[in-house]
């Protein structure tokens, strides 16, 4: 799902499950490699990181192969999803990936907010449908909005911000590799084949070579 559409869309979450951005299986270039590196965290690894959102079917369609894939990471490269953040709705789904996350929480509730927000059609970027789900869950929801609202979490968020536009984000499920290389499921063909491009890109750079 690409920013476009998301933009377009997003008039109601409950939009969010609709049109693909993109069209699997129609092979382009396999990956793009940007003109400035970004600057990355990874203290000395090779960082990946996959840019999502809760609200597109291709994230959750490529949730599960990320997950076996993570199973088989090198220790030399550090892995981190990154919400996609185009406009006031997706940033309270990012607020909320990032709260899960700090809560510890993640592992057991991110497939229930794909399913909550695509499924169900449940505002989570909102906060009173949130503390409702939240209560739901079976979770303290004092300290979880508490977490919700930190500065923490804000911060994380901006972040998230910040490198969707210095990866020139316009689509998502991407991943990138090493602050240089950007592929996705629309560059390689299919999504198995950007996780494939993902080991082709870490081996490039972790032989420093490109």
């Amino acid at each position: 799902m690409n920013r476009r559409d998301v933009l377009r869309q997003f008039g109601a979450l409950t939009l969010l499950a609709g049109t693909s951005g993109f069209a699997l299986g129609q092979k382009k270039e396999a990956f793009r490699t940007l003109e400035s590196a970004v600057p990355t965290r990874a203290d000395g690894k090779i960082e990946v990181l996959e840019f999502f959102h809760y609200g597109c079917p291709h994230c959750r369609d490529f949730e599960p192969l990320v997950t076996r894939w993570l199973k088989q990471l090198s220790a030399d490269v550090a892995f981190s999803r990154v919400p996609a953040v185009w406009g006031k709705p997706l940033e309270g789904l990012a607020q909320l990936y990032y709260t899960l996350v700090v809560t510890k929480q993640f592992e057991r509730l991110n497939a229930d907010v794909f399913a909550a927000v695509q499924d169900q059609q449940i505002p989570l970027n909102i906060e009173e449908p949130l503390r409702i789900w939240v209560k739901e869950k079976g979770l303290d929801v004092p300290s979880f909005m508490d977490a919700y609202n930190s500065f923490g979490v804000q911060a994380q968020v901006q972040r998230a911000k910040q490198l969707g536009r210095s990866y020139k984000l316009d689509g998502v499920p991407t991943m990138a590799v090493a602050g240089r290389f950007v592929t996705s499921a629309s560059q390689a063909g299919s999504h198995e084949a950007a996780l494939r491009e993902v080991d082709s890109l870490i081996a490039r750079a972790r032989s420093r070579v490109g």
